[in-house]
């Protein structure tokens, strides 16, 4: 392995760090103890219960229809 791969190396391993701190720091309201896939499927089934919430459940948590509809549409793998 010549010099450049290892620098390359170095700092694909700085940024993987970097980003793992950055998730960490990330508001999570899944259960903890989940792991990538356990807060995809959580992500996904809490999503697709909001679009069921009538006006007055979102009126209780404090979103309106458009923004309960934005969210409950996003893909499970987007925050």
């Amino acid at each position: 392995m010549n010099g450049l791969s290892d620098v390359r190396l170095s700092l694909r391993s700085q940024e993987l760090v970097a980003q793992q701190a950055e998730a960490a720091s990330l508001p999570r309201n899944a259960p903890t103890g989940l792991g990538r896939w356990g807060l995809y499927w959580h992500r996904l089934h809490t999503r697709k219960a909001l679009l069921g919430l009538t006006a007055e459940q979102l009126r209780d948590v404090g979103l309106s229809r458009e923004q309960a509809r934005a969210e409950g549409l996003k893909p499970f793998w987007r925050l």
